[in-house]
C-alpha cells in the first residue's frame, strides 16, 4: 500500500493509530483528521503447544528477538509501513497481556455484530 500512496495512486486520510507513522508522516492520525479515537494495532506473535519444553521455548524466543534485531529485518519492517514491538514487549509475557487486552477491547463489538467464526 506505501508505494501506491508514494506514487500517488492512493490518498490516506488518517492512520488508526495514537501517533503518525513513521512510514507515512504527512497522513494524520484518526484524531487529527477528526474523526473518533478508533486505534487498531498491527502485532505479530508465535504460539507454541502447551507441553513444548521450556528451553525449546526459550531457544525460539532468542531466535526471534534476535532476527528483530537484524539491520536487514529492521529496515523490511520499516519498508512494509511497520514497526517491531521494543524489546521489553517482545517476551512471551507482554504478548500475552497485550493478547488478553486486544482481546477485552474487540471482543464487545464481535458480540454487537454477531459475528462467528467460519
Amino acid at each position: 500500500m506505501l508505494d501506491h500512496l508514494r506514487s500517488g495512486k492512493l490518498k490516506a486520510y488518517a492512520v488508526l493509530s495514537d501517533r503518525r507513522s513513521p512510514a507515512a508522516p504527512d497522513v494524520p492520525t484518526i484524531e487529527q483528521a477528526g474523526g473518533p479515537r478508533l486505534h487498531v494495532t498491527t502485532w505479530r506473535g508465535i504460539w507454541a503447544p502447551k507441553a513444548t519444553p521450556k528451553d525449546v521455548l526459550a531457544k525460539l524466543h532468542r531466535a526471534v528477538v534476535a532476527a528483530f534485531g537484524h539491520p536487514d529485518v529492521q529496515r523490511r519492517v520499516a519498508d512494509l509501513g511497520q514497526e517491531i514491538a521494543p524489546p521489553d514487549q517482545q517476551t512471551p509475557q507482554a504478548l500475552a497481556a497485550h493478547h488478553r487486552a486486544e482481546m477485552t477491547k474487540w471482543r464487545p463489538m464481535v458480540e454487537a455484530a454477531s459475528a462467528r467464526p467460519d
